[in-house]
């Protein structure tokens, strides 16, 4: 099976992770008129995100902001200083106004807050990635 997508979600609560892989299980979309296949990989912590960020062309990343190894921040910060481009998502359960800003200034498409509304997600999901409404 080939798929059309390739998202990682790096989150230290594997509960989430998992919740999260579910959610986008069930996401549809369309893709030049034909059905979007995600490949989905997880990561359990910072360092892990960006080593697999770093080897594999992924098509989204959703980071959470606190995790051991390499906060979300840090991440957008490497994946902008090397000139990886990988549109990324930032979850945090202290999205405040200044999370935010600094997320977005180190290019973040979006700051989700903890705990995740499943509609607001696949809303940000199928933005960033394009997705024709099925």
């Amino acid at each position: 099976m080939t798929f059309d997508r390739r998202i990682l979600i790096a989150d230290d609560d594997r509960d989430l992770r998992s919740g999260v892989v579910e959610l986008l299980g069930g996401l549809c979309g369309l893709l030049g008129g034909q059905p979007c296949r995600f490949e989905i990989v997880q990561a359990e912590d910072g360092s892990a995100a960006l080593t697999i960020l770093r080897r594999a062309p992924f098509h989204l990343a959703l980071l959470d902001m606190h995790m051991p190894g390499f906060t979300g921040l840090e991440i957008l910060t490497a994946l902008r200083l090397e000139s990886l481009d990988v549109p990324c998502i930032v979850i945090s359960g202290e999205a405040s106004e200044g999370v935010r800003k600094l997320a977005l200034h180190e290019g973040a498409c979006a700051v989700l807050r903890k705990p995740l509304e499943p509609a607001l997600l696949r809303a940000e999901v199928r933005r960033v990635l394009h997705l024709d409404a099925a």
